[in-house]
């Protein structure tokens, strides 16, 4: 028999209540300019690398294209291109970064694909270890991220500058 668990994280209400942007969230990252405040680790000529607000793992960032596409037969060829080239870059700035034992790499298209923003296009990478998957997410549907967003952006930021 399993008991229910209640976790509380009173931090998500601010979210909650408050007003939902009209525009497209990526489009909103991408066109201002502090790119700390909005986790943005990296720009390349047709896009640029988020961390995952919402992330599975500590190092989850999204390669999200600068144009607003919701499909990859949408982006020319240079898009694609630098996309992908920012995906490889990513995977080694996550592998020199946190040393996984792997990555997941993807991307939903489509709501029916599980796309939780299907209106633009972003590839997701999420680093993983052995034994990641915890109690917590298998009993509550709850992540443990131990690492703050303002550690992950400075050690991300770091390796992405490095490496480029």
């Amino acid at each position: 028999m399993f008991m229910d668990n209640i976790l509380f994280s009173p931090w998500r209400m601010k979210y909650i209540i408050s007003e939902k942007a009209k525009r497209c969230i990526f489009c909103l990252d991408a066109d201002r300019g502090n790119d700390e405040e909005h986790l943005i680790v990296h720009r390349s000529t047709h896009c640029f690398v988020i961390l995952n607000l919402y992330p599975y793992n500590n190092g989850h960032v999204m390669v999200v294209p600068n144009r607003h596409v919701a499909v990859l037969s949408d982006c020319s060829q240079g898009e694609i291109h630098d996309l992908f080239m920012t995906v490889q870059l990513s995977e080694k700035v996550l592998m020199s970064a946190y040393q996984p034992d792997g990555i997941n790499i993807g991307m939903n298209i489509g709501k029916a694909a599980g796309a939780g923003i299907d209106e633009h296009l972003h590839v997701h990478l999420v680093p993983r270890w052995f034994g990641d998957n915890n109690f917590m997410t298998c009993v509550s549907g709850t992540r443990v991220i131990p690492e703050e967003f303002s550690d992950s952006f400075k050690r991300l930021k770091e390796q992405f500058d490095k490496l480029t």
